[in-house]
């Protein structure tokens, strides 16, 4: 079997699924603040890579509120496509979005792991497209849950990654010094120990 070739951001678009505040709440599976950080971190890489973004969201007005402000602050000109299915791919307005962006492979994160990230990634991989599902930026109800829905979507073809991951994919080399910044900066402030070693590493080399 051979081993599927490395992303690009120009063959792959992202697909945000009700990263909504409600469904926030619900979600068990990690650390709530650490779960929205890595959202805005992987919304983050697709401006810095210019990869095309799709926001769905649902019960926006009954249930769940808006996008959560800190992807909307990262996202300004992305309009988010209500629907009422659990299913995106069952919505045509959010199933068109996502066939308009041109691109087979889809990077998709969202809440909650078990039903609105496991349904449209199933019905993608059955028309064809190629899925990444972005497991740190998704939340389920419960760590459990949360696993054996990835079993599942990693049982039917898709391929499971990080934010941190995705990143690296699509930086590929620290010397693109077009996406440079961009890429350290997102690093920097989601990344953890990781992103602390860059701030020591520039101030080693280049002290303030």
């Amino acid at each position: 079997m051979s081993t599927p070739p490395l992303l690009t951001p120009d063959d792959c678009a992202v697909v945000l699924v009700d990263e909504q505040a409600g469904l926030a709440f619900a979600a068990g599976s990690q650390d709530r603040q650490v779960l929205r950080g890595n959202a805005v971190a992987l919304a983050r890489t697709a401006v810095a890579f210019g990869i095309p973004v799709v926001v769905s969201t649902s019960a926006s007005k009954v249930y769940s509120g808006p996008l959560m402000p800190p992807l909307r602050a990262v996202l300004p000109d992305v309009v988010p496509i209500e629907r009422r299915n659990m299913n995106l791919w069952e919505d045509d307005a959010a199933r068109a979005a996502v066939q308009a962006t041109g691109r087979k492979t889809l990077v998709v994160a969202g809440l909650l792991t078990e039903a609105c990230v496991t349904f449209p990634v199933l019905s993608a991989l059955n028309d064809g497209y190629r899925v990444h599902v972005v497991a740190d930026a998704c939340g389920g109800l419960t760590v459990a849950s949360h696993e054996a829905a990835l079993r599942r979507l990693e049982q039917a073809g898709a391929v499971l990654t990080s934010w941190l991951q995705f990143l690296l994919e699509m930086q590929r080399d620290w010397t693109r010094h077009e996406t440079y910044e961009a890429a350290r900066g997102i690093v920097v402030d989601h990344g953890g120990g990781y992103g602390i070693g860059l701030d020591y590493a520039r101030d080693t080399i280049k002290p303030a």
